[in-house]
């Protein structure tokens, strides 16, 4: 639970150092608000902040403390005496019972409230689930009462979703019992954060392109290959309907008193993984700075920031930071979790290579990085020096930073090394392929300069896929990869900084509303499963009320 030693403001006081009248706020509680979209819309064309994005290395057992990172960074540029906001994604319920946790950062670099945050917030992921699976009903019943025109029910794509970890739903038969229960069918269900819904409110830029996207949904193919999209069955504007309160964005703050917006949550490995467009404007209107995070690894979350939100939305990142911790570093060098906690500088320098190719990698998109070491008290100086210096000798600012411990003063290091890099030569931001480049040379692209593969083994389904995709005019779209996050190939099991492998694409999906061509590499899932011992067997509700348990 939230230290009750570090009370949360009433958010009317945070909503004010943004300079937001009280009639744009909309409360949910004390310490949780939406902002109007009518008053935000009033700030267009107003965005003089800069944008900084806070990414890590490769995810590991040990931890890296990318969120952590975000919010202690923003508490110190705060210290500084800069107006900055933090934009963050809302946590899924999956990893909250799973095995990840929440997502509100931890120690004293925390955003609040934790508790409401991590469990159904403002209830934006509801409402998501309920839109998407809405259309699903309404298109298995125009299938049922034949009013789906030519669509083919063997070429429907449009699956279910729900927000929890459950591997036994990834593939189901609909449609089971008769007649009267609908057209046989197979289908299956994918988690909420994988959701095209969710890539659509995450990247629509106001209520009127969001229900756009919404029609813009390809639900499924004729028989003789046409698409049909979301507008066939009419379930634009109820989808839009159930959507209203979800498109605006969710403030909240650190406990240092930073204002934060919390607003979309899809992961990056399966999805596209990076918060709002529409909060990320607003915090750029309104502040001076504005720190964001992307999902799990530069690899993934970074790529995918910069190739997919940047791009469609025209955003410019003047910094990216990139965390990492002598724990994982360690792991990735192969010691054992178990022995983690002892100096070992052998072991740390194997691992080493992991970070300077995330760092590489987003030094190919044209912006200045900084590397962020989130410190465990386990930590000897000597690993905090030997990462340094192996970054120094690679060009890179590299600054330890205690706001686990310490909250934003223990991260001002990292904050100064970011004030310089922002006041040194401005970045030269470029997607890493333009748009013109046909599917699977995207794809071919992303793996070879980002995950350092040979070549990319194609499945023979997903080359037919990628032609038709092209053919039917969705070839300039990006492409959204989703692979495991544990390593830079598409092996979870091969760390560090691998070389010469093939990545393998088995599958090409199309979300045509959010805008892009998902990509699914080895064996990733859209639908994770629990582990043998979830989260949710430690969360519970004590004496008083208050939820215990919750990561």
């Amino acid at each position: 639970m939230t230290d009750p030693s570090l009370a949360l403001r009433p958010i009317a006081e945070i909503a004010a150092k943004l300079d937001i009248p009280a009639d744009a706020i909309e409360p949910y509680g004390r310490t949780k608000a939406k902002i109007d979209p009518a008053w935000i819309a009033t700030r267009a064309g107003g965005a003089t902040g800069r944008l900084i994005l806070v990414t890590a290395i490769n995810p590991t057992p040990a931890g890296e403390g990318k969120t952590t990172t975000t919010i202690g960074l923003s508490d110190a540029l705060t210290r500084l005496g800069r107006k900055t906001v933090i934009c963050l994604r809302e946590p899924s319920l999956g990893p909250c019972f799973g095995a990840k946790g929440g997502a509100t950062g931890g120690g004293k670099a925390q955003i609040g409230p934790k508790e409401e945050i991590d469990l159904h917030f403002t209830g934006d992921f509801h409402a998501v689930t309920s839109a998407h699976n809405l259309l699903a009903a309404m298109i298995d019943n125009a299938l049922h009462h034949g009013t789906a025109g030519d669509l083919d029910p063997r070429r429907v794509t449009w699956r279910r979703v729900m927000d929890m970890n459950d591997r036994t739903l990834r593939n189901v038969v609909a449609g089971l019992g008769g007649r009267a229960n609908g057209v046989v069918r197979e289908t299956g269900f994918d988690i909420t954060t994988a959701s095209e819904i969710m890539a659509i409110l995450c990247l629509a830029s106001d209520l009127a392109d969001l229900k756009a996207r919404l029609a813009r949904i390809v639900i499924g193919w004729t028989a003789d290959g046409r698409a049909v999209t979301a507008d066939a069955v009419k379930a634009v504007g109820p989808m839009a309907a159930l959507l209203k309160e979800a498109v605006k964005p969710n403030l909240v703050q650190s406990l240092e008193g930073t204002p934060a917006f919390v607003h979309g949550g899809p992961f990056a490995n399966i999805a596209h993984g990076c918060s709002s467009v529409i909060a990320t404007r607003a915090a750029l209107s309104l502040a001076d700075l504005v720190v964001t995070e992307a999902g799990f690894g530069a690899d993934l979350g970074a790529e995918k920031f910069f190739d997919i939100k940047c791009r469609l939305a025209g955003l410019a990142p003047a910094a990216a930071v990139v965390v990492a911790t002598v724990r994982a570093l360690k792991f990735n060098g192969g010691v054992p979790v178990a022995d983690l906690g002892r100096e070992d500088l052998v072991s740390l320098e194997r691992g080493l290579p992991n970070l300077l190719r995330h760092v590489e990698n987003l030094r190919g998109f044209g912006v200045p990085v900084v590397v962020a070491i989130n410190a465990f008290h386990t930590d000897t100086a000597a690993e905090h020096d030997l990462i340094r210096e192996t970054c120094a000798r690679a060009g890179v600012v590299a600054e330890v930073g205690r706001h686990f411990a310490d909250g934003g003063v223990g991260a001002e290091g990292v904050a100064r090394a970011v004030l310089a890099a922002l006041d040194g030569p401005p970045a030269t931001f470029a997607p890493l392929y333009p748009d013109d480049m046909a599917l699977l040379d995207k794809i071919r692209t992303i793996a070879t300069r980002i995950y350092r593969a040979a070549d990319v083994s194609v499945a023979p389904a997903a080359r037919t896929q990628a032609a038709a995709l092209e053919a039917a005019g969705y070839g300039r779209l990006p492409v959204c990869i989703a692979k495991t996050q544990y390593s830079f190939s598409t092996d979870p099991k091969l760390l560090g900084a691998p070389t010469g492998h093939v990545a393998a694409l088995r599958e090409l999906r199309l979300s045509a509303g959010a805008g892009f061509v998902v990509a699914l590499m080895g064996d990733v899932q859209t639908m994770p499963g629990l582990p043998k011992a979830p989260q949710a067997e430690r969360i519970d509700i004590d004496a008083d009320g208050g939820i215990v348990g919750l990561r």
